[in-house]
């Protein structure tokens, strides 16, 4: 999302003139409608106050907004093929769906042809965008802290169903359970994009870049390890957690107190105890970890370990690189894993510097 006021007056300008400009540059949602466009939609022009702006379509999807009908800033400036016509209104008549290749051959479109048509179009697989359009409709209720259901013919859908199928098939069953677990949801913003945060009273449960692969399947894992039902809500956990990347992402600290449920293996919490030790500014690599945990032809199985970590930065699982320096994967991404290490290597070396100052002061 942009955040920059200077900006969003300036994208808002060329929305009112569609400027041809900028199609491309941005996405604007607009808020009333639940719906996003290019700039130079023919349809009514919305107030300053209700657009959100967005430098990638996947952001708007994620967001929970829908594309537009009259636009189709999916495709613009080109030709919607007719096999990816048929495939966005299935999903959007069918949001909840995880598709497989009986559901291609039903509507008699070949997986092949639909997943190679929407990465040319739309530089994004078919798969990104049903599961885009899948965890923005769960995070928009979240982040509106309510339940939209009756506003599902505003938001697109033919029925109800669709709406609440989606939410509940990630987030869980809003009736009420006996011995339910109730973990509060929320986002927070950093100069990296959005974290999407669980937890309780007491612990931190989840902590990841919206747009990480795989996440709907954390968290629905997470939901049914616990039993637990995700609401939108406010905890002191995510004040505190608030408070410290604040601090981290202003070069201050990398130091985090934020209280954390470790669930997985006995192995997998070793790793990640493990990675709780690499001093800020500093790496080491799968095999340095291996052979600390007694057996070095254990890389894989630490690198397993590394990825199937929930709580991105606090457990810095972006420390960890290869054993030839190359900085390896990362589930945010790769660009994020050397920002994060710019970062701390940064605010190490700030460190270093004031405790050099004291003690020369001393």
């Amino acid at each position: 999302m942009i955040d920059n006021l200077d900006l969003k007056k300036r994208y808002y300008q060329a929305l009112v003139e569609r400027d041809s400009q900028f199609d491309g540059i941005f996405f604007v949602a607009i808020t009333t409608t639940g719906v996003f466009c290019h700039a130079t939609c023919r349809a009514r022009k919305p107030k300053f106050e209700n657009c959100v702006f967005y430098k990638k379509a996947e952001e708007a999807l994620l967001a929970g907004y829908r594309p537009c009908k009259i636009c189709l800033p999916l495709s613009y400036p080109k030709q919607m093929p007719e096999e990816v016509a048929i495939l966005v209104k299935a999903v959007e008549n069918h949001p909840e769906k995880r598709w497989k290749e009986a559901d291609f051959r039903a509507l008699g479109i070949h997986s092949a042809t639909a997943r190679r048509q929407f990465k040319a179009y739309y530089d994004m697989t078919f798969v990104q965008y049903a599961r885009a359009r899948r965890m923005g409709i769960a995070f928009k209720e979240i982040r509106d802290g309510k339940r939209k259901i009756d506003q599902q013919v505003d938001l697109g859908y033919e029925s109800a169903s669709g709406f609440h199928d989606a939410f509940t098939k990630i987030m869980g069953n809003p009736r009420k359970q006996a011995n339910i677990k109730l973990i509060s949801a929320t986002f927070i913003e950093t100069p990296l994009g959005r974290l999407f945060a669980l937890a309780d009273d007491n612990f931190l449960y989840l902590l990841e870049f919206d747009n990480r692969r795989g996440l709907e399947r954390e968290i629905e894992r997470l939901r049914i390890t616990l039993n637990a039902r995700l609401i939108y809500g406010t905890s002191p956990v995510f004040e505190q957690l608030r408070a410290e990347l604040d601090a981290y992402f202003a070069g201050k600290s990398a130091d985090f107190k934020t209280p954390l449920y470790l669930g997985g293996t006995p192995f997998q919490r070793s790793v990640w105890n493990l990675l709780q030790q690499i001093p800020s500014g500093q790496t080491k690599t799968y095999k340095d970890l291996a052979i600390l945990l007694g057996d070095p032809h254990k890389v894989r199985a630490v690198g397993n370990a590394n990825g199937a970590n929930q709580i991105s930065i606090l457990i810095p699982c972006h420390r960890v690189i290869a054993s030839n320096g190359d900085l390896g994967g990362y589930g945010g991404g790769v660009e994020r894993k050397q920002f994060l290490l710019d970062l701390e290597a940064k605010i190490a070396d700030q460190l270093s510097k004031e405790a050099k100052t004291l003690n020369t002061n001393a």
